[in-house]
């Protein structure tokens, strides 16, 4: 694999993202980092962040907000963020691998 200057610094972040203070619980934000097995409600807002994060509107939180704080919802989407930045990121060093 390609030399990875950033890993530390990126597993610092993605501990502290998951493990740290927050109001969501850890379990959850981690379920939103790997973009899979969240409640239904959320797992469609989770899908949205990995695939068309640019799409998620202030309609899709309105939705949630009965039953979450947009706390919980800010940490939800910055794990659902993180993972799926970090999925690609992967995907695109295997493919400088194979290269």
């Amino acid at each position: 694999m390609t030399a990875d200057s950033h890993a530390t610094l990126r597993k610092n972040v993605i501990k502290r993202v998951l493990d740290g203070a927050g109001v969501a619980a850890p379990s959850q934000r981690r379920v939103a980092f790997e973009g899979k097995r969240a409640a239904p409600e959320l797992q469609a807002l989770i899908d949205k962040v990995e695939a068309h994060a640019y799409k998620v509107t202030d309609d899709d939180l309105r939705q949630l907000q009965a039953k979450y704080s947009d706390d919980e919802l800010f940490e939800i989407i910055v794990s659902a963020a993180l993972g799926a930045s970090e999925r690609r990121l992967f995907a695109g060093l295997e493919a400088l691998d194979e290269a």
